[in-house]
């Protein structure tokens, strides 16, 4: 018996490649179902070699299926779990509703996979934010060796963070800077991203940092350990797919970057690409379509007593979103359900 999987906003980006990633890892699911708003529905969708018609989500009954993967964002998300999760259907949600939510368990299955035992609380599972899963993955083998004190990371987030209409904006604007009768101004963005950076994501806060910051501070701590101390600055860059950070850690103890490299290379779920040559580093065009977050420059930070500094870089779309849904599911399958 395998399990029955509805992924909920299945015409999306991170909804289509849930589904392109559940066919490549073959899920154990006897039935797959995609749903997705009214406006969408009778669209198709690829599942492997097979195609999809997506169902009607409002009209959806989750009774008699075991798991929900959630690509809907935090206001539909707040009206359909509550359904599937009171039909006995357990949700993992992509969005940000339930992350900081005490009685739900925000899982990176290489860092923290016992956590999803506390599933039955609410029946809900949730994904940590793109940028935060990466990071962690990188974090949680040299935090084991050494415990870490502090974090100080700096994000370049692709626009594809930002949902078809970031990726559309970036590809508009470049087009049109090469034509200036086509003029495109900022919607999506703050300002104009075609050849640009913006220090801006999400929302400001009080303490003048925006909420993408303090979500890589407040997931960090949930999912690694409370006690590390995080800062971080969080930017846009014009890059498609796949976000890159530049992680400075302090460490209680010394770690060699030697060791350091040696002991990222036997970590699951990363690959170690760090030759001190022209080219010996990954970017984000090479990441696309894979499941690794990839580390390199790796390196002694000499201005504090026990730094490294490194490079880490991964497709938000895959680690950043819909591979550690799906790698949750197989997760909680191995751990609770045991049924594929």
């Amino acid at each position: 018996m395998g399990y029955r999987v509805a992924v909920v906003g299945a015409t999306g980006n991170v909804g289509r490649e849930m589904l392109n990633i559940m066919a490549e890892r073959q899920f154990p699911a006897d039935e797959v179902v995609a749903l997705a708003s009214r406006k969408s529905m009778g669209s198709e969708v690829s599942y492997g070699d097979k195609t999809l018609k997506t169902k009607d989500l409002d009209a959806f009954d989750f009774t008699g299926w075991d798991i929900a993967l959630f690509a809907i964002g935090s206001d539909a998300t707040k009206i359909y779990a509550p359904k599937a999760t009171k039909a006995g259907c357990i949700v993992i949600d992509n969005s940000s509703l339930y992350r900081y939510d005490p009685d739900v368990p925000l899982v990176v299955p290489e860092v923290n996979p016992e956590a999803v035992e506390m599933v039955h609380k609410k029946n809900i599972i949730a994904n940590p934010n793109c940028s935060t899963a990466q990071m962690v993955v990188a974090l949680k083998p040299l935090h084991d060796r050494a415990k870490i004190k502090r974090v100080v990371v700096s994000t370049y987030q692709s626009v594809s963070g930002a949902g078809k209409e970031g990726i559309d904006e970036l590809w508009d604007q470049t087009k049109s800077i090469y034509n200036p009768t086509d003029d495109k101004p900022a919607k999506k963005f703050t300002k104009q991203i075609a050849f640009n950076v913006i220090p801006h994501i999400d929302v400001f806060m009080d303490s003048g940092d925006t909420k993408e910051e303090w979500k890589m501070v407040a997931e960090t701590k949930k999912i690694l350990d409370s006690k590390i101390k995080v800062t971080a600055t969080c930017v846009r860059v014009p890059v498609f797919v796949g976000h890159s950070e530049a992680i400075n850690i302090e460490f209680e103890e010394f770690l060699d970057e030697d060791e350091a490299r040696d002991i990222l290379r036997e970590s699951p779920g990363i690959m170690v690409i760090d030759k001190r040559q022209d080219g010996g580093y990954v970017t984000p065009i090479e990441c696309v379509g894979d499941f690794a977050t990839f580390i390199s420059r790796i390196r002694q930070d000499s201005t504090i007593e026990n730094g490294l500094n490194l490079w880490c870089v991964s497709d938000n779309l895959r680690k950043g979103a819909a591979l550690n849904a799906v790698q949750i599911a197989e997760t909680l399958g191995q751990r609770v359900l045991k049924k594929g």
